[in-house]
């Protein structure tokens, strides 16, 4: 079958049928603010499966409570969380998609009660709350965090894990000279910068043996903040470490304004694919077959990240495959409409 939008690819022991795959967005809909999910989350995430999606990810999962994002977000810091996280698994399974879950702690970002915590105590910006510098202690205590969770998506039978380096959350906090001035090992050189992250991936490793994808901000847009080639190196190191894909997001590590337009990120997963030979996910104002199948036939990159225009429409894959001119399988009681 020729590369396209819709042709199979497998990572590890999971095979996608295709390349379509919904990015992982924040709900704010976890009911009773305890990170547990919602009658909403079944019926969100389903319907997609439903759609014909390849790969279904859940939004922005807490390791931690005060990893939230908001007081409304998804949690895995305890084992009470599995049993709804395997219902949302037994509605996308239903359909023949795949599920993965964002394994997340929002740092300095967190708009929780109590203390928050990042790797310099700098505030996001005025206005919001000033974070502790995290100890060593605090450190090793979120990085066995990360590794318990990826354990309890194992059990609640997620097929892929992602780890969340982007978009001005913790992990990304460490990686950026931005946000990091610390003056131990995990702060200064690219390298020291890289640690953090390089620990979670390990510590996750010895609990998930499944496939792993990072998401990174591939551009911070300040002049002070990481280079191409910093980033560059973050993804050699993911690759060496054993991570099969790095999903290519940019902004949200400073309050900037980046300049958008369709496909605006595309560049970055296009980059990273080639130069470091790695398999790469392009997310960012993709909203048509057409625009998705470009991307894939080009091989700028392997999976194509839909998200608000998936919002709009849960069948996107559905209406994609039209424009293509594809024929997938219909979900039984859909047969006559599609």
């Amino acid at each position: 079958m020729e590369l396209g939008l819709f042709s199979p690819i497998t990572f590890g022991s999971v095979t996608l049928k295709n390349r379509v795959v919904m990015s992982p967005m924040c709900m704010y809909s976890s009911d009773q603010e305890d990170g547990h999910v919602a009658p909403f989350h079944f019926t969100h995430y389903e319907s997609r499966a439903a759609g014909g999606a390849g790969l279904i990810m859940t939004e922005a999962t807490a390791v931690l409570p005060e990893g939230r994002i908001s007081s409304k977000d998804l949690g895995i810091w305890s084992d009470e969380h599995i049993i709804g996280l395997q219902k949302i698994n037994e509605g996308i399974h239903r359909y023949g998609a795949r599920s993965s879950i964002q394994l997340a702690h929002a740092g300095r970002k967190a708009m929780v009660d109590g203390d928050i915590f990042a790797p310099s105590a700098i505030p996001y910006k005025e206005g919001m709350k000033k974070p502790q510098e995290m100890t060593q202690e605090k450190m090793n205590q979120t990085i066995e965090a990360f590794a318990e969770a990826a354990r309890r998506a194992k059990e609640a039978n997620f097929d892929i894990v992602e780890l969340h380096g982007a978009h001005g959350y913790l992990i990304s906090e460490f990686l950026s000279p931005l946000t990091n001035k610390r003056s131990d090992q995990y702060g200064g050189t690219v390298a020291e910068r890289f640690r953090f992250l390089r620990e979670i991936i390990q510590a996750v490793q010895t609990t998930w043996d499944g496939p792993l994808f990072v998401r990174i901000s591939v551009n911070e847009y300040d002049t002070n903040g990481n280079t191409i080639n910093d980033f560059i190196y973050f993804a050699n190191e993911m690759k060496r470490l054993g991570v099969d894909l790095i999903d290519c997001s940019s902004g949200g590590v400073v309050s900037a304004r980046p300049h958008v337009f369709p496909g605006y990120q595309i560049p970055y997963a296009e980059q990273l694919r080639k130069e470091v030979d790695i398999a790469t996910g392009a997310v960012g104002m993709i909203t048509t077959g057409i625009q998705a199948e470009e991307i894939v036939q080009n091989k700028r990159a392997d999976l194509v990240f839909i998200g608000r225009a998936m919002l709009r429409n849960p069948y996107w894959a559905k209406q994609a495959a039209d424009e293509l001119g594809v024929t997938i399988t219909a979900p039984t009681p859909y047969e006559r409409g599609w």
